[in-house]
């Protein structure tokens, strides 16, 4: 299996990147170096997640080349209207303390989402950001940025797993040429998921474990995954998925997993919809 995808403008990506969500500053550093000395060569982040600048510093202290390191960050919504979306781009440069950002995303379809959008468009255009794309989207809001705008999103970052496998929306973004990538790639390792009898089974077939079978699983219907662990050793095993194939049989009998069951549009209610519409995040320094 390639190890990369090349994006609708012809920038590779890397099909396994390490995401690091929800893990404090002041530990990011140390597992970021830890994910790029295991292999890694995509690191996700975003304004929202309050550790860019830890990240930049591992990616500046890697013994890895820039050029060979594919970094993704996210716009938050705060900073979607007027002329607040270039601003909050030459802050993620300045906190990354990079020369540009390889995949620049908006986080969420709220706000002036268009307005940010022309905002990518021309700071990609500029060289400042080499792909440009969108995270939480539908795909029908994919296709309506499609028709009104000059540049298509290169990548649609969603919640993908066995037990919400958004198999018509994946297989939507691949037919428009658009890359889609899993957050969240082990069901946030709920609803029993690293228990499941297929998942085990399969697992025991291969001599691997569940969590490495579900990002098998992704890669192979061409989706890329970005796992997140603070542990060296995990770190480690979600990187090892090279090396084995799964089945068509195997592979159906994890598309029969299909619960429909997501986390994030669970939480979608109006109320939590205007909760995170006014999020607002302190990461000006």
């Amino acid at each position: 299996m390639e190890k990369t995808v090349k994006l609708n403008n012809g920038v590779e990506m890397p099909v396994v990147g390490y995401g690091v969500f929800r893990i404090p500053e002041d530990e990011t550093k140390k597992v970021v170096g830890e994910a790029l000395d295991t292999g890694y060569r995509l690191i996700d982040t975003a304004a929202g997640y309050l550790n860019e600048k830890a990240v930049g510093q591992a990616i500046n202290d890697s013994s890895v080349p820039r050029d060979q390191i594919f970094l993704t960050t996210k716009l938050w919504v705060q900073d979607y209207a007027g002329d607040n979306a270039e601003k909050a781009i030459d802050g993620a440069l300045k906190r990354l303390d990079q020369d540009y950002i390889d995949l620049l995303l908006l986080h969420q379809p709220m706000g002036d989402y268009y307005n940010a959008w022309r905002a990518l468009e021309k700071v990609q255009k500029a060289g400042k950001v080499r792909a440009i794309g969108v995270s939480n989207f539908e795909s029908y809001q994919v296709a309506d940025l499609i028709v009104h705008n000059e540049i298509a999103p290169a990548v649609n970052q969603i919640e993908i797993n066995p037990l919400n496998p958004e198999n018509d929306n994946v297989n939507w973004l691949k037919e428009s040429n658009i890359v889609p990538e899993a957050w969240g790639p082990m069901g946030q390792a709920a609803n029993g998921i690293f228990t499941n009898p297929v998942l085990t089974e399969i697992a025991k077939n291969h001599h691997k474990t569940v969590g490495e079978v579900m990002l098998r699983w992704n890669l192979q219907r061409g989706v890329v995954v970005i796992p997140k662990s603070v542990h060296e050793a995990r770190i480690k095993e979600n990187f090892d998925v090279f090396d084995f194939e799964l089945t068509d049989a195997e592979m159906k009998q994890i598309d029969g997993l299909d619960e429909h069951n997501s986390y994030f549009k669970g939480l979608l209610t109006p109320d939590t919809v205007k909760t995170l519409g006014n999020m607002k995040f302190d990461y000006q320094n």
